[in-house]
């Protein structure tokens, strides 16, 4: 029984994971755009989904080698250059050139950040919708 509500929210708590993943990206963007040389990135949300939902298991890192029995497992774990379950992050490609080096676009960004911001509320009323109507099938 609990495989099965297991998979009926696979979906939905690998969507909120990588939304959650790619909020901080967008932020980590904004914050930095006064940055000589930072470069905007981003994560191609529809690819890392459908990665995600592949590996069958939501939004899980890679698994870390251990060479002693005693070593503690690494869940939730990423590597500097990754966001975890999304794969590596993408460069985004401005278009209009600074003189810095800086490639953050605050229209861009602030708009992809809201965008962004109001499928992840979208997403949690769904699955607020679809907990009530299991809880209400539940207690008849």
């Amino acid at each position: 029984m609990i495989g099965k509500l297991d998979q009926a929210m696979q979906f939905n708590e690998a969507a909120l994971s990588l939304r959650g993943q790619r909020q901080q990206v967008l932020a980590s963007n904004i914050a930095n755009a006064d940055t000589p040389n930072y470069k905007a990135r981003d994560i191609d949300f529809t690819k890392a989904l459908q990665g995600a939902m592949s590996r069958g298991s939501g939004a899980t890192a890679a698994a870390l080698a251990t060479t002693a029995g005693a070593h503690l497992s690494a869940s939730g774990a990423s590597s500097p250059g990754s966001s975890g379950a999304s794969g590596p992050l993408l460069y985004r490609t401005p278009t209009q050139a600074s003189i810095d080096g800086n490639t953050v676009e605050m229209d861009t960004e602030r708009n992809q950040f809201t965008d962004n911001a109001i499928r992840y509320e979208a997403s949690l009323t769904f699955l607020s919708g679809q907990i009530k109507g299991l809880l209400a099938a539940i207690q008849g």
